[in-house]
């Protein structure tokens, strides 16, 4: 069938990257045009737009979290089905799980907009009317768009489980692109600040909603694709809990830049939150490839272990690690060589906002140095369909390691303790994941 050549043929390290490049280009592409955004607002409305992008940021989160837990959950259980020769029933399965994405979609939107204004106050966006104000222009154009946004999320790893990585790099790359073009036309030539802004992420979302609809509506019979649905709550069920480590992540982000926020507002105001949003687009620009391949992998794990061939997992597992372990070198010393010339390309040099960025980065950056390996692993037992380790080791990593150190370490350090949070938190959770790798290593055999 089709819709198993991309993953069920033997893997090489060449072969691997060859697979998963598409959607680190995914990732590495959103991360680019997200960060446009942040460098139109800096530049063309003022930090205070910055500022309100991050606190709406967790909200945004938790719907990019509830997409990942469907996409990625159900993705691993398609394609062990698909190495278990269930293909009808991997259809069905596929067409249900995004049917209940976006119905999610939709509560989530009717939900945020009748409770916008209380959900931003405790967000942090009522410390000034300017700040307000920018917030929820930003949220209610977004917010319209929740259905979308999920669907867009969800079919980044359905399009590679259907074997299909490059057309999904292809549609993203055309959806980013007219973003940053709009942002360009909305906010510089008329002048429509940060509704600009959010009206072009929304456009740029919906692109590669839309044509992923379309495609899975058209898909050849011998392709993943729509079907008529059949309701297995079980199913839904099992997707939840095997994506829900990156539900965790996404959700733990949330509070911890809820955090962030709050605490930089103390120490230093809402310059301090805009230095916070910088060093999440420079996190967002600098990692993508982690998570790229790791997403890209995923689905060819599922399938090997759907079909128990232990050789190809072996191989496979080593391969990731020596690449995530090479990559994650880069990444370091590659962010240390770019890191001050982004954050001089978003605000700059020489401000308030510059000054607080670099400082933090030069302590923020050693995160680099573990999250990779933590990212697979976590994505690991995802696709091995282990959800409790996978979940546990993002709730660590993502939320109680850091929190410990963002209630702790800013009483005995000040600023510096809120940066350092993150680099403790990524060393700490290596340690933990190490640990399940090697306690599980004779019950899924990757080597």
């Amino acid at each position: 069938m089709a819709i198993s050549k991309g993953i069920e043929k033997e893997y090489t390290m060449k072969s691997l990257l060859a697979y998963a490049t598409p959607t680190i280009g995914v990732m590495i592409f959103a991360s680019i045009y997200t960060m446009v955004d942040g460098v139109f607002l800096a530049r063309y409305v003022n930090s205070t737009a910055l500022s309100a992008v991050n606190i709406f940021m967790p909200f945004y989160a938790l719907i990019f979290a509830v997409a990942l837990m469907l996409g990625t959950g159900g993705s691993a259980i398609i394609a062990k089905k698909i190495g278990e020769n269930k293909y009808k029933e991997a259809n069905r399965n596929f067409t249900f799980i995004v049917l209940c994405g976006i119905v999610i979609g939709f509560l989530i939107m009717i939900f945020g907009l009748l409770f916008i204004r209380p959900l931003l106050t405790l967000l942090g966006a009522g410390t000034s009317d300017q700040l307000f104000d920018y917030t929820i222009l930003y949220a209610q154009t977004i917010l319209t768009i929740a259905p979308l946004l999920i669907i867009q999320a969800m079919f980044e790893t359905f399009f590679v489980t259907a074997g299909k990585p490059n057309f999904n790099l292809v549609i993203t790359i055309i959806g980013g692109s007219v973003n940053i073009v709009l942002d360009y036309v909305f906010i510089v030539k008329m002048n429509m600040g940060i509704e600009g802004a959010a009206i072009a992420t929304a456009i740029g979302i919906a692109i590669p909603a839309l044509v992923g609809i379309v495609y899975f509506l058209l898909a050849k019979k011998d392709q993943l694709h729509f079907a008529i649905p059949k309701i297995e709550w079980k199913v839904l069920l099992n997707s939840c809990l095997n994506g829900s480590s990156e539900m965790v992540t996404n959700l733990s982000s949330s509070v911890v830049t809820f955090v962030f926020n709050l605490l930089m507002l103390k120490y230093i105001g809402v310059e301090g939150v805009a230095a916070v949003t910088i060093m999440l687009y420079l996190m967002f620009f600098l990692t993508p490839i982690f998570m790229g391949f790791s997403v890209g992998i995923a689905p060819i794990i599922s399938y090997n272990y759907g079909s128990q061939n232990t050789n190809q997992l072996k191989r496979i597992f080593l391969n990731s690690i020596l690449f995530i372990g090479i990559s994650s070198i880069v990444v370091f010393g590659g962010s240390l060589l770019l890191g001050p010339l982004l954050i001089q390309f978003m605000v700059e040099e020489g401000s308030n906002v510059y000054n607080i960025v670099m400082g933090g980065f030069r302590i923020f950056c050693f995160a680099y140095l573990f999250m990779g390996l933590n990212i697979f692993a976590s994505m690991l037992f995802t696709a091995l369909s282990n959800g409790k380790i996978s979940a546990l080791i993002s709730l660590l990593r993502t939320l109680v390691f850091v929190l410990i150190a963002l209630l702790v370490l800013p009483i005995v350090m000040g600023v510096p303790g809120i940066w350092v949070a993150i680099p403790i938190a990524e060393f700490l959770s290596i340690i933990v994941c190490a640990i399940f790798i090697v306690r599980k290593r004779g019950v899924y055999l990757y080597y």
